[in-house]
């Protein structure tokens, strides 16, 4: 199910992305945590109105530029360490929907290396204006 089918909203919405990014990051509650840095994977969907994000010019400030995510994204990171999964998505959902023409964000995070018979440990959320 998508989240479109949840919101209607949605339908008309364009999908703009920033997919597997991969940071390695100090996250975590454990001691040994705190020590090192861990692998995760971001992903990030932003969902935008069309009638916000349907370009007329051809021109990139007609539109919401993913650019904008990795940025929100990294200056996140920048400020050190976070204890929770749920923290960083929270964190990064908060700014990204502060952004006029976002009308809706889902932000999912993922570390792989948490365990050798998975293929990772994460968190997601998903919020509309």
């Amino acid at each position: 199910m998508t989240f479109a089918a949840l919101d209607p909203l949605l339908l008309s919405c364009r999908r703009v992305f920033l997919k597997n990014y991969e940071v390695w990051i100090n996250i975590g509650v454990h001691e040994f945590e705190k020590r090192a840095e861990q692998r995760v994977i971001i992903n990030v969907d932003l969902y935008v109105p069309l009638e916000l994000s349907t370009p007329q010019a051809d021109e990139l400030d007609e539109v919401v530029d993913y650019d904008f995510i990795r940025r929100t994204v990294a200056a996140r990171l920048s400020k050190g360490h976070i204890h929770l999964q749920e923290t960083l998505c929270d964190d990064i959902l908060t700014q990204v929907l502060a952004h006029p023409k976002v009308q809706a964000a889902r932000v999912s995070t993922a570390k792989p290396d948490v365990y050798p018979d998975c293929e990772a440990v994460g968190v997601e959320v998903f919020r509309s204006k």
